[in-house]
């Protein structure tokens, strides 16, 4: 698919200048180029196309995508929209399911705020040409085509269907696979749009922010991922929308770039994260073991739904009537569960998911994706069984935002599974997300228009100087449990030999060590958990961190036996301190595989801070609550908890000493990573 052309030439000529002659050193201010916009969205799914339609035309709006356009959680979404559309349906019976769901934790007030708006944001995706499946959905050969005219379907001719935790048909469907038919017809709209530009293959490395007490976001620093270029874009507003953190474990439904870097950028911006430790595992992942397949597929609630049942593989018999009473029904943390607790009895591996049942035609015209796909690798859904076992599939917890996706840093805003709006709470209701997608990203497109359109940005209503924008920082409802991050500046106690142990010359050491750290999440955070697994996890973590920072000392001749013990030293182990030291060898190595190196270290330095920030929330936490189990805790606190991850302030302590150290490191401000990772990118031989 091609992008959009707006400002091409601009890119192209950047670019050029940007590939210049190696022999002559460019300063970072000289060599990294710049692009202008008035919104800059980081994220292509749902959260950030329903943004940057709902803009207004008069502005400049880039949005970036870290792959190609398809890899974005949405794109992969099955099940449907939930929304109040049938007549005797309220707000209020959602609203109700969605805080039995949540266990305790929903923001009663911001669950209320963007359900009520569900209908319109159906009329709203119908009015872009969204095909969704209606009430003749029944009848033969009648699966979902694209809409070819302008006659806009009314919310009454929707076909609706059920799924876990509802209490009745709400989920709005386009067949069984909705969030492709969604993300295709906005494409095209975004496509057609001239104020937009879509960028795919660009990836967000970090957030530019400016002010001390009072922070605002300014902009971002990007890696365009094909040509290994850098480019800083200056914006007067910037929306998070770049998903959740799926692919911190090995099974996952969330595609490759889930890795929750928005959610660390927005952190080491100055925001606060919420309730981390809420992992969402959906319960029936397909389970197929072949090496040339993924395993990240899918199959919908939506089949439970409409009447499939989960079997034991080795009686045949059903046993969810022995954990709940909602049966199939019952929300996905329950189900779950009791999967995994049938999988640990039967050894296998797996549980079967069976529709078989019902008759072949009414299980191709409402499930045609899940029944090709399994067809394909020989599970002829209509007449057996699926194997299924749950899969990591949706972050509960990102960026504190109130319900209009603001973060408690002025310009920038978080739209979509990075955001911690509190709809979710402590276990997400089905098919609430995609209609979280396109609320909150609509409510964002208006304030701001509100105020860039008319407002320059030194005028008293802009971004910068509104006391309502200013004013806006979100005030989290339930009291809080306070998750420490001191733990990211102690060490394991390692020797010379794994000190050095880990380099990265190749993509392949790269994926060894994600692979190691998707394992022990699995293994250590996964369904169930408890304080000795999840305090073997941590350690580990911190081991690979200081692997990873030994192994960068190394290369510049730095001894091996520096103390890590001190706490003010440990500075030097987070994440501004390693790239940092990077930096100096720029130097000594051919520029393309010095670029590859760091951009390994640097992003997989990140998602250990971040595997070290998820765990130490599930430690703090000491009761069971939604999608968090505890063995050795298994029941609630007295009140609910908000688990909340404070700004790190360490991280300026690390630059302030990295500047004592190098005065040529040439950091400014609160951008140590910004500067430092621009430096090694650009970095050429000499």
């Amino acid at each position: 698919m091609t992008t959009s052309t707006t400002n091409s030439s601009s890119c192209l000529s950047l670019e050029a200048d940007c590939a210049q002659s190696e022999s002559t050193p460019k300063s970072l201010e000289d060599t990294v180029m710049t692009q202008h916009c008035d919104v800059l969205i980081i994220g292509a799914g749902l959260a950030g196309l329903a943004t940057a339609l709902s803009l207004p035309k008069q502005l400049n709006v880039m949005v970036l995508a870290k792959d190609d356009l398809s890899a974005c959680s949405s794109y992969y979404a099955q099940g449907g929209i939930a929304a109040v559309i049938d007549s005797q349906d309220t707000v209020s019976d959602h609203v109700s399911d969605t805080l039995i769901a949540g266990d305790g934790l929903c923001d009663q007030q911001a669950t209320t705020d963007i359900l009520s708006q569900g209908s319109d944001a159906i009329k709203w995706l119908l009015s872009h040409k969204v095909p969704f499946t209606t009430k003749n959905h029944d009848e033969p050969h009648s699966h979902v085509e694209p809409q070819i005219n302008n006659d806009v379907v009314s919310l009454a001719e929707l076909h609706l269907t059920q799924e876990g935790g509802h209490g009745c048909r709400r989920v709005a469907h386009a067949d069984d696979a909705t969030g492709r038919h969604i993300m295709t017809s906005l494409q095209h709209q975004i496509l057609t749009a001239k104020n937009i530009t879509l960028l795919p293959f660009h990836e967000a490395l970090s957030l530019i922010t400016t002010g001390e007490e009072v922070k605002h976001c300014i902009g971002a620093e990007v890696i365009n991922t094909q040509t290994n270029t850098l480019i800083r874009f200056a914006s007067k507003a910037v929306v998070l929308a770049s998903g959740g953190l799926g692919q911190l474990f090995k099974r996952a439904t969330a595609p490759n770039v889930c890795v929750g870097d928005g959610i660390m950028m927005a952190w080491e911006a100055g925001c606060r994260l919420a309730n981390l430790e809420f992992i969402q595992f959906h319960p029936t992942g397909l389970v197929y073991n072949h090496e040339n397949v993924s395993s990240n597929f899918l199959i919908s609630e939506a089949v439970r739904g409409e009447g499939g049942l989960l079997l034991c593989p080795v009686t045949h018999q059903r046993f969810m009537p022995d954990y709940d009473e909602r049966e199939e029904l019952a929300p996905r943390d329950i189900v779950a569960r009791a999967i995994a607790t049938e999988i640990d009895n039967n050894g296998l591996g797996y549980v079967h998911l069976d529709i078989s049942h019902k008759p072949a035609e009414f299980v191709k015209q409402h499930f045609p994706d899940i029944y090709t796909h399994c067809l394909s690798l020989g599970i002829d859904i209509t007449k057996g069984p699926i194997p299924v076992a749950p899969t990591a599939h949706y972050t509960c917890g990102g960026v504190v935002t109130n319900a209009n996706g603001q973060t408690d840093v002025q310009g920038l805003y978080a739209a979509g599974e990075v955001a911690n709006t509190g709809l979710h709470g402590a276990n997400r209701l089905a098919s609430n997300s995609l209609l979280e997608c396109v609320v909150v990203g609509r409510k964002i497109a208006s304030q701001l228009a509100t105020h860039l359109v008319s407002d320059s940005i030194d005028s008293d209503s802009s971004l910068y100087k509104n006391k309502t924008v200013l004013n806006s920082q979100k005030k989290v409802s339930q009291a809080q449990l306070k998750v420490s991050t001191y733990y990211l500046y102690q060490s394991a106690s390692l020797d010379d030999a794994s000190l050095t142990d880990m380099d990265f010359q190749t993509d392949i050491d790269f994926q060894q060590k994600l692979k190691e750290l998707k394992q022990l999440m699995t293994d250590k955070m996964g369904i169930r958990r408890n304080r000795q697994s999840l305090k073997q996890a941590l350690n580990r973590v911190l081991e690979l961190k200081q692997q990873l920072q030994a192994t960068s000392m190394a290369e510049l001749g730095v001894s091996n036996k520096l103390s890590f013990t001190d706490k003010a030293l440990n500075g030097l182990e987070t994440d501004c301190f390693d790239i940092d030291c990077i930096k100096l060898e720029s130097s000594k190595m051919d520029g393309n595989v010095l670029q590859n190196k760091a951009l390994h270290k640097f992003r997989l330095q990140r998602l250990l801070t971040l595997a070290s920030l998820l765990l130490q929330s599930a430690l703090t936490r000491t009761e069971s609550r939604g999608g968090h189990y505890r063995e050795d805790y298994p029941n609630l606190c007295d009140a609910p908890l908000t688990s909340i991850i404070y700004p790190d302030s360490a991280q300026s302590n690390c630059l302030t000493r990295s500047n004592q150290l190098d005065s040529n490191f040439n950091l400014k401000g609160n951008k140590s990573e910004v500067d430092d990772i621009s430096s090694i990118l650009v970095a050429k031989a000499s």
